[in-house]
């Protein structure tokens, strides 16, 4: 099982990578804005689907832009075919990552808090 495991992480990288490309540089959709990174890829053990953790910073409308993103599916896995060789491309389910978010979050809010360095008694 642990052998198969890593393939499934290998694969995943793979599209990771191919993903990011084809949105950075062959997606034409206005509707995609802003900066988006793939930050994750989870293949289903039958290869059938991917699920695509994105996130998007700077857009004008986050959800308009997942929404592009799901409608650009199809060329987008059109892309990974061409250029990944899987007997089976899978297909791509967008989800928002908003961890990046959370994390400079949860870093305004210590900055917040915690105290100065020059401040101490």
């Amino acid at each position: 099982m642990p052998k198969n495991n890593a393939r499934f992480e290998r694969i995943g990288e793979e599209l990771k990578k191919e993903i990011s490309h084809i949105i950075s540089y062959e997606l034409k959709n206005p509707n995609v804005t802003g900066l988006i990174s793939v930050t994750k890829v989870h293949v289903t053990p039958d290869l059938k689907y991917a699920k695509v953790y994105v996130s998007i910073l700077n857009s004008k409308n986050t959800n308009e832009t997942l929404e592009a993103l799901k409608k650009s599916s199809g060329f987008i896995r059109s892309g990974i075919a061409k250029s990944i060789n899987l007997r089976i491309t899978p297909e791509l389910v967008f989800e928002l990552d908003d961890s990046i978010e959370y994390g400079s979050k949860i870093d305004s809010i210590l900055k917040e808090i915690m105290p100065k360095k020059g401040d101490k008694e």
